[in-house]
């Protein structure tokens, strides 16, 4: 037990290091502090220029230094040229409110107090906020993206869960949320980024979504684009091989990145 804590230690250690600034926001929309890892292109310090920042997100069952374990967030920093946020998801937050409002409203906290601060604290280009994020965390880039999508200039998800009915978490982590599937599918519809889609069918906001061909999640992408494509919404869909693995989403920042850069030029 104490070798499993020992490394446990050591692995949010060695995130932390990597980050170059960690914010801590204690808030009474989630019950809980909330750790944000923020990582600065190298050219920052020695500049006085805005730069882009881009939100990840996590996926189910991690926290704040998820990504960082996946991908070295602080090279995306340098060759991109973004500041990098990576909020805490709280595991399964799934970064909706909860339908009780006496339970976990990250939705309001990520809109009220983590966006705001993040522009207040650091030199940002608020003309060119992104979100993206992976499995859960690709549920949430695009659900607060179609909710508020004055705050940011484009979104992107890889295998996202962007329909909450292909989620095998609808039998549980969902379920506790938004109650019992059989008996609350048109929560579980009202809550699926695929359901928020008319919110920029008039505008020019532009969406990214990738995801492996032998993932459990290409049925929901495929039908997600479609549904853009019917909305006239500027959507990308890239189709790779892999399923829904780390070594998957390491392949797909890359080309998350770029698209986000392609409109900062």
């Amino acid at each position: 037990m104490n070798k499993i804590v020992l490394i446990f230690t050591l692995s949010i250690l060695f995130s932390l290091a990597k980050a170059q600034d960690t914010l801590v926001i204690s808030s009474a929309n989630i019950h809980a502090d909330d750790t944000i890892l923020i990582y600065f292109p190298k050219y920052y310090k020695n500049s006085d220029k805005n730069f882009p920042l881009v939100y990840m997100l996590h996926g189910f069952g991690g926290d704040f230094h998820q990504v960082n374990d996946i991908i070295s967030v602080q090279d995306y920093a340098d060759n991109y040229g973004f500041i990098i946020a990576t909020p805490d998801g709280l595991k399964d937050s799934w970064y909706f409110n909860d339908p009780n409002p006496k339970k976990m409203q990250w939705e309001t906290f990520f809109v009220e107090e983590l966006y705001p601060q993040l522009i207040k604290n650091y030199r940002v280009d608020d003309s060119n906020i992104f979100i993206t994020g992976f499995s859960m965390g690709g549920h949430g880039s695009m659900y607060l993206f179609l909710r508020h999508n004055s705050l940011f200039r484009a979104a992107a998800a890889s295998s996202g869960v962007l329909d909450l009915s292909y989620s095998g978490q609808k039998y549980l982590s969902l379920s506790d949320k938004l109650g019992e599937y059989e008996k609350s599918k048109d929560i579980f519809y009202n809550y699926s980024a695929i359901n928020q889609l008319d919110s920029i069918k008039f505008s020019n906001k532009k969406i990214y979504i990738d995801c492996g061909n032998r993932d459990f999640l290409f049925e929901a992408n495929q039908k997600f684009y479609s549904k853009c494509i019917d909305l006239y919404i500027d959507a990308q869909f890239l189709m790779m091989p892999g399923k829904h693995t780390s070594f998957y989403w390491q392949t797909s920042f890359p080309y998350e990145f770029s698209f986000f850069k392609s409109l900062t030029k």
